[in-house]
């Protein structure tokens, strides 16, 4: 890979990871786009975990709070952080379960088209909006029972089909149960740890079993580029959600659908090779 191409999906899966607009998708668009080869999965997952440090550095609070709280239910004691990590690991059950079938019996791959991504780009991102509408502001974090964390759980099941967005269909289940759009992103964000990590490890046995330095090298440097522009990108929503809507992420999801829906039924998806 380029350092050009590097920087290109290292920025991409920065800005894109945490807003609701879909990084895969983006990441999967950035080869077809520009005319180079798929990057594949590996480097999808390293440029995650950049996103990953990002995060946890973040909502540091909220981690520690988890993590004592976990501690603490050895005890038999609940308190706010016990329940939220509680609440976190039910909601991550159904991803891990259906992303293990689809990437044994490789379906995966085959949902990575052009196609696939422009109508879930599309439909995600109309029901986004649809979301942000009808749902009620009423519910804080505090609020969440196992029901709802599950519920969020199994609409992100959706996210392990490209465009359809992890944050933004997670955002989407909590909307519409009426919690409060910072605190729909935070859960969101939150729900991404286990599955971004458990990706980076699976991720980092291949890289090991491949014994491939330059690629090692390549995955590094866009991992150290994905965390700094995720931590900017992270800052960036969370203050405009305490403030306005949704509305942005929707019209750009809608204005992206439509255009690759154009490109690929007007002029076959053919590449734009402005990389070289």
């Amino acid at each position: 890979m380029t350092l050009q191409h590097i920087i290109l999906l290292a920025v991409v899966q920065g800005i894109t990871e945490f807003l609701p607009i879909s990084s895969s998708g983006h990441l999967v668009l950035a080869p077809a786009i520009t005319g180079s080869a798929d990057q594949g999965l590996l480097v999808d997952v390293a440029v995650h975990v950049g996103t990953l440090a990002a995060v946890l550095i973040y909502f540091w609070r909220d981690v520690f709070a988890m993590i004592g709280g976990f501690v603490r239910l050895f005890t038999g004691r609940i308190n706010p952080g016990a329940r939220l990590a509680i609440h976190i690991v039910l909601a991550t059950i159904p991803v891990i379960a259906v992303g293990f079938y689809l990437k044994v019996s490789g379906i995966e791959e085959q949902l990575r088209s052009i196609e696939i991504i422009a109508w879930t780009t599309l439909g995600f991102g109309i029901l986004l909006w649809i979301a942000d509408k009808v749902g009620m502001t009423i519910n804080r974090l505090e609020h969440m029972r196992w029901g709802g964390a599950l519920f969020i759980g199994l609409a992100q099941v959706l996210a392990l089909v490209p465009g359809t967005s992890r944050s933004g269909i997670t955002m989407t289940a909590a909307r519409f149960m009426g919690y409060e759009r910072s605190d729909a992103a935070q859960f969101s964000m939150l729900m991404s740890i286990p599955v971004i990590l458990g990706a980076g490890l699976l991720a980092g046995i291949d890289l090991h079993q491949a014994g491939d330095i330059a690629l090692t090298e390549d995955i590094l440097l866009a991992a150290g580029l994905s965390f700094a522009t995720a931590l900017v990108a992270i800052a960036v929503l969370m203050n405009w959600l305490k403030r306005s809507s949704f509305t942005p992420f929707v019209i750009y999801r809608i204005l992206l659908g439509g255009g690759l829906l154009a490109w690929v039924y007007l002029y076959d998806g053919a590449p734009f090779p402005i990389f070289g």
